[in-house]
């Protein structure tokens, strides 16, 4: 560690970087590029089929989802049905638009393993209002 060893040390810094996982990731945008719905906030998609999730420790409850065909990329997501009984609006080959659910890092929320992503809305209706019963769900 010499006077003239800054060099030295700041082209090692950046060589070392590569191992760190996350620098990595970033640099690379991995992120963007493994994304289902990529750089978008909410995607469109057709619903094939609705299944029940069991909630992880120390919970036991069936979660509702379907799984959502995206309409941009045709990759299939799973995406959870927010709301008490909800899961009756939503009918196989609806249109729904998803959104992130927001777990930490990207990662799924709660207690709802490998489900990253909820719906808000069906045929254009939005899932809360037809939840509460003021609106009817539009005809396709």
């Amino acid at each position: 560690m010499g006077l003239m060893n800054a060099k030295k040390l700041i082209k090692n810094r950046k060589k070392f970087r590569w191992k760190q996982r996350a620098y990595k990731v970033r640099m690379k945008k991995l992120k963007e590029k493994s994304d289902p719905l990529g750089r978008a906030w909410q995607a469109k998609g057709i619903v094939i089929e609705k299944f029940q999730k069991e909630a992880a420790q120390p919970n036991s409850a069936m979660r509702k989802c379907c799984k959502v065909q995206l309409i941009k990329n045709s990759i299939q997501v799973g995406a959870f049905i927010p709301g008490n009984l909800a899961q009756r609006f939503i009918d196989e080959h609806d249109e729904v638009i998803i959104e992130r659910i927001g777990g930490k890092q990207g990662r799924s929320k709660g207690d709802i393993r490998g489900i990253r992503f909820q719906v808000i809305k069906v045929n254009d209706q939005p899932l809360h209002l037809l939840v509460k019963g003021k609106i009817e769900k539009g005809r396709r």
